[in-house]
């Protein structure tokens, strides 16, 4: 590898990304750190680095919903998850917003780099213990298919009812959510009445609870 490579880290953890900064500087620049999805999504903008190494659980904005806005803008910024989530679920959703690579934190020191190495050529890198996972899911939803059932009962939420879902976990008010989106009180209540017709609940607690198990956030 040559040390040309300009990188953009986003974790909210800042010895996480320090350590992650101590091994990619070897053999990278690392341009930038910030600490939650609107922070990374305006750096990746404003310092243009080729390659992004991203959590997936940040506050005000998601990874995924991060990766997802960031490659509309700039479509050939290569995007590397890396994160404890190994669920396969997560793996889908992450290459389905445009993701080229897909590393567990527990692996990172003897992968990352050669994940940096593999996007930057083009290629898409998913850690080993990963791939099994997707393997395994393959196998059940087959089993699924032919019984009838299915595992991906939860129903589709928007672009934005993510965003405003994410927020309302994350305990912040409705002005508040108004002010980080832009958008006015009632637009807010709006998205939130219709988040909590799609997923069948009536409390914000219950929103918290759907949104830490499908992974939009982790409340700390």
């Amino acid at each position: 590898m040559d040390n040309t490579y300009r990188v953009l880290l986003a974790d909210d953890h800042i010895l996480v990304a320090q350590g992650i900064q101590k091994l990619l500087e070897p053999m990278c620049e690392v341009v930038g750190i910030v600490g939650d999805g609107r922070s990374l999504v305006a750096a990746a903008i404003k310092l243009q680095p080729e390659i992004l190494v991203v959590d997936i659980n940040l506050p005000l904005l998601n990874g995924l919903d991060a990766s997802r806005q960031i490659k509309k803008t700039n479509p050939d910024i290569k995007i590397i998850i890396l994160t404890m989530h190994s669920e396969p679920n997560f793996v889908t959703q992450a290459f389905r917003m445009g993701v080229s690579g897909y590393v567990l934190k527990q692996s990172a020191g003897a992968e990352l780099l050669q994940a940096i190495d593999e996007v930057r050529k083009g290629r898409a890198f998913v850690s080993p213990l990963v791939t099994q996972g997707l393997v395994d899911q393959a196998v059940t939803r087959t089993s699924s298919a032919s019984t009838g059932e299915d595992d991906d009962f939860a129903p589709a939420l928007s672009s934005r009812q993510r965003e405003v879902l994410q927020l309302v976990a994350e305990g912040k008010a409705t002005k508040e959510i108004a002010w980080i989106l832009t958008v006015s009180i009632k637009t807010v209540e709006f998205h939130k009445t219709r988040i909590m017709k799609k997923l069948r609940v009536r409390s914000a607690a219950e929103l918290t609870k759907y949104a830490i198990s499908t992974g939009l956030t982790s409340i700390h």
